[in-house]
């Protein structure tokens, strides 16, 4: 039996049965769709694979419900009969797997990727998009709604079970029923009845398209956190009006553009962040309500569904991770489970690029269609790790997986590489659970592990590999800079002070604002030290998404750490430096460390043992090139896979 009582017991939603209580949420992954709209094999193999994987209902994202509303280039189109037998394919994919299969239908108003965009008003967005929309014309507001209904329609005939309205996050329907948005004097503005009539029609024309017997759910902000927003207050209203004009489930979610790092919680963000916002909606109607944001865990999710704030999870960026959530929750595999670690880049930032989507934990995603089962290699070689990094261990496993013989080591203690120690700043400890995962996969897997094991000769002679895979990471480089090694302050690097092998002083330099630096300067500020970080490029942590650098730069505000930009460094003094911004010359002092955080170099020196040895060799991460955690676990399946 199941350690989750509460998690897989089947739910009744409108006339639908669900099998368990988890709805994999909507994600506008910006892939799968042609030229047209059409949905395509990569769409639905995405979406098979989830369902596959044990979720009781799930939503295709961000279907458009009419061209001039498209959030971006690479969602379905919904507007012509056309897509169709896309979505019946897709139906037919997911349906041996039991789960309900649903289209979440939207309009993105003033936040579509169009030059020219729509809305209730002519006020610009807050954030992301650019330019002021047109105000719609009460002709147009009534060929939505009509374009709502239609959509549905054709999702009914494409043979999914249910659709959710798109009525949170500042997309249109949103944008009705904010104040901040809405400065309508018609019918549809102003008072609270006014506002949301837009999303009452929207509704009233979905079910007389679909009929009495079709399910219909509501997403809708509880919060939109922002001045002059929409607010809990007039949810809870919503809430009531919605159960009483027919809608079988709400949705419960919060932020817009302009808080987005609240639409979708990075890592500093506490775990199961809008549940009271659920719990809130539900004391208020008797329909089912879903509960929303980064209940990464099978533990929390049961706890919220004990607890009575609500009557189905909803994981969103968990299953991109992990596809077999679900399955590996039910069987109490729960170590098991690839985490989610709220770093918001594969899925967020990349989308907000206008490129595909995709996760920094696993790089299958967006791939399944192109993709083999995992099965043993014809010939089994011999093949050597080098570093227990993330890099090292998913090669480790991926090529472990293909049946060869593996040995990884590392002159470390344990494994996880530069990816454990950012872990231990104040916000990022979910870094951790990926190290984790890969360990927990090896333990399961015959690797043997050789810890406080550098490579050499003995190393060499004992595993005599077929196949030498360095992921040996790489170190900051050593700046030449007027000064640095002459003056009277510790110069150490970001790697040292991490590991504890060096205390810096209380006044502390930073060389480098990319995301080591920033993450370094933090992680000394909450030690009460006083920080500068000295940046040579015009943006900080340019390789951060949007949602989890804003807490961290929250977080240096807080700790007082001074941040300078676009700087050269014109020379290191007794205690302090002298540095060049804007055509202004600053000197700053005292200090009394110096730490290296920019300019990574990658450490290749354990190749120079393998020449002339016959060994095949392959460099990947950090060892490869310097570059994020996305291309150390990419290259790492990849080539663990070829072998």
């Amino acid at each position: 039996m199941t350690a989750f009582s509460h998690l897989f017991q089947p739910i009744r939603i409108g006339r639908m049965t669900v099998k368990n209580r988890l709805l994999m949420s909507a994600m506008s992954i910006n892939f799968g769709v042609d030229e047209s709209g059409l949905v395509t094999d990569q769409l639905t193999q995405y979406m098979a694979t989830r369902a596959q994987g044990g979720v009781g209902m799930m939503l295709v994202g961000g279907g458009g419900i009419h061209p001039s509303g498209a959030e971006l280039p690479n969602l379905p189109a919904l507007w012509d009969d056309a897509c169709i037998p896309g979505l019946q394919r897709m139906a037919e994919a997911i349906r041996p797997f039991n789960c309900r299969l649903g289209m979440q239908l939207m309009h993105g108003g003033r936040q579509s990727y169009h030059a020219h965009t729509l809305a209730p008003s002519a006020i610009p967005a807050p954030a992301v998009v650019k330019g002021q929309p047109r105000a719609l014309t009460k002709e147009e507001i009534r060929m939505l709604t009509e374009a709502f209904g239609t959509a549905a329609r054709r999702c009914q005939a494409g043979g999914f079970d249910f659709i959710e309205i798109h009525a949170a996050h500042g997309y249109l329907i949103n944008q009705f029923m904010a104040p901040n948005a809405n400065h309508r004097e018609d019918e549809y503005g102003g008072s609270f009845e006014n506002r949301i009539r837009f999303m009452l029609e929207t509704l009233a024309q979905i079910r007389a398209a679909c009929g009495s017997d079709f399910t219909i759910g509501v997403r809708m902000n509880a919060q939109d956190y922002i001045l002059d927003g929409w607010g809990l207050e007039e949810a809870l209203r919503l809430a009531v009006i919605l159960e009483q004009s027919g809608a079988d489930y709400l949705h419960v979610s919060a932020g817009v553009y302009g808080s987005t790092q609240l639409t979708i919680p990075s890592m500093y963000v506490p775990q199961g962040c809008f549940v009271d916002l659920a719990a809130a909606v539900k004391a208020e109607v008797a329909i089912p309500v879903v509960a929303v944001g980064r209940i990464k865990s099978p533990e929390l999710a049961e706890r919220i569904l004990q607890e009575g704030k609500a009557d189905v999870i909803a994981l969103g960026r968990s299953l991109l991770a992990d596809p077999q959530w679900p399955l590996k929750a039910d069987a109490g595999a729960v170590r098991t489970i690839r985490p989610c670690i709220g770093c918001c880049l594969g899925c967020i930032h990349t989308v907000l690029q206008m490129e595909p989507g995709g996760c920094v934990v696993n790089p299958d995603v967006g791939r399944e269609y192109l993709l083999s089962p995992i099965v043993p290699a014809g010939h089994q070689r011999r093949v050597l790790v080098v570093g227990a990094g993330p890099a090292g261990l998913a090669a480790a496993r991926m090529a472990a997986l293909h049946g060869h013989a593996v040995v990884l080591c590392e002159q470390h203690a344990a494994s996880g590489g530069a990816l454990r120690l950012a872990a231990m700043a104040p916000g990022r400890g979910d870094l951790q659970e990926i190290v984790d995962y890969f360990s927990e996969e090896l333990r399961q897997l015959p690797v043997t592990m050789l810890f406080e094991r550098a490579l050499d000769d003995g190393v060499l002679k004992e595993v005599q590999p077929d196949v030498a895979i360095l992921a040996t990471g790489s170190l900051p480089g050593m700046p030449m800079l007027k000064g640095l090694f002459r003056t009277g302050m510790q110069v150490c690097t970001v790697t040292e002070v991490m590991d504890g092998s060096v205390q810096t002083g209380a006044q502390v330099i930073v060389l480098g604002g990319n995301q080591i630096g920033l993450v370094l300067a933090d992680y000394l500020a909450d030690q009460g030290k006083q920080v500068t970080v000295l940046h040579t490029r015009p943006h900080f942590g340019e390789e951060m998404s949007s949602n989890d650098r804003y807490y961290l730069r929250e977080r240096l505000t807080r700790g007082r750490v001074r941040l300078f930009k676009q700087v050269l460094v014109e020379a290191f003094l007794a205690d302090g430096v002298r540095f060049r911004t804007d055509r202004q010359i600053q000197t700053l002092a005292p200090f009394d460390t110096v730490v290296l955080a920019d300019g990574f170099t990658s450490l290749r020196e354990a190749a120079n043992l393998l020449k002339g040895r016959g060994i095949e060799t392959h460099f990947i991460g950090d060892a490869k090139h310097p570059r994020h955690l996305m291309y150390a676990i990419s290259e790492a399946e990849e080539l663990g896979r070829a072998l």
